[in-house]
């Protein structure tokens, strides 16, 4: 049956990516619906945007902007979402996967179902959750749009949210993600530890659920590469050979910028990231061993081990599991064991 599931999936992305029906949430018609908790983010000040990522914003014509997420959990007495934090209170804050051209954090979402397991098995740590909606990104035969760092900044607008609005404590926050979602937690955990603002302090902890560490494919030029082995048991490929989420991404920038830039590309085999990931905060990595891109996981863990005290770094590889198979509720019983283990990990970190 999980072959099956597999089969379609595959033959799903690529009609997908053949047609160019990338899935994207309205949020105008969502928010007719009180249910899914839809709440809107002002852009973040521009103060809080610095040093090279002030440039490649500049370059790509991106700037803080409003945007929207989605609670999940506990509502105020009237039923509202989004009430200011309760004193020690804890938040799951989340970023949804889907290459950064598709998907939604919504609760109807393809991403809702890891929002929802994360809850229900850490529910004596966390009663809430904030899912953010980052900007898209698109490239031609599409108009070019939102490239990076717009996701960046979406991510530090929602941070700010959360700690400067609504009152959770930075210590009191995890911030979590799913394939590119994953991404967008490294590059926001970096740029929180490299900037060391004084009112946006780096989170408790972050969990990265196969983050996708290698936009440039530098692993994939080797016959034994994970994108190659992997491919008749996993679906994902085609996120990253299609080359369109890299092209998205780097906008104006030339196509080597993505290989050599660890903003891109944490994993690249060109880059000596030594000393990038420094002082980061505990790290739980969620792995599928028969992911295609578990090459550039492994090497990202790598790095992070190098950079960080060993007991900072969880990294926990399931061997029949496929990308992201946390989202598929029929991947037992690995789903239900990687919840539990990260409810484990969350609880002792509090």
């Amino acid at each position: 049956m999980r072959t099956i599931r597999t089969w379609h999936f595959q033959a799903l992305l690529s009609s997908v990516f053949t047609i160019g029906a990338f899935d994207r949430a309205n949020p105008e018609d969502e928010i007719k619906n009180a249910e899914l908790g839809l709440v809107w983010v002002e852009g973040v000040p521009a103060d809080f945007i610095r040093g090279d990522i002030a440039s490649i914003a500049k370059a790509n014509n991106v700037a803080p902007a409003r945007i929207h997420g989605y609670w999940y959990g506990k509502r105020d007495a009237a039923g509202n979402p989004g009430q200011r934090a309760s004193p020690a209170e804890k938040v799951l804050y989340y970023f949804h996967g889907g290459g950064y051209v598709m998907c939604s954090g919504s609760p109807n979402g393809l991403m809702g179902p890891i929002v929802k397991g994360i809850l229900e098995h850490s529910i004596d740590v966390f009663e809430r959750a904030f899912s953010l909606d980052y900007r898209l990104t698109s490239a031609a035969p599409f108009e070019a749009a939102n490239a990076f760092p717009a996701q960046l900044l979406d991510a530090l607008s929602g941070y700010y949210y959360l700690t400067q609005t609504l009152g959770f404590a930075p210590e009191n926050i995890i911030i979590a993600g799913d394939s590119a979602g994953g991404h967008l937690v490294i590059t926001l955990a970096r740029y929180l530890v490299r900037e060391s603002f004084l009112t946006l302090r780096v989170p408790r902890g972050i969990i990265l659920l196969a983050p996708s560490c290698d936009w440039a494919c530098t692993h994939d030029a080797s016959h034994t590469a994970s994108i190659k082995t992997n491919a008749a048991a996993d679906y994902c490929g085609i996120f990253f050979t299609s080359g369109y989420t890299a092209t998205a991404l780097r906008g104006t920038f030339p196509e080597d910028e993505v290989s050599s830039n660890a903003w891109y590309s944490p994993a690249s085999l060109k880059i000596n990231t030594q000393g990038l990931f420094s002082n980061f905060p505990p790290t739980c990595v969620i792995a599928g061993g028969t992911d295609q891109t578990i090459d550039g996981m492994r090497t990202f863990r790598d790095r992070l081990l190098v950079d960080n005290e060993a007991s900072r770094v969880l990294y926990s590889e399931y061997p029949d599991a496929f990308h992201d198979f946390i989202v598929a509720t029929f991947h037992e019983p690995e789903r239900t064991q990687a919840l539990e283990e990260i409810a484990g990990w969350v609880k002792q970190l509090f």
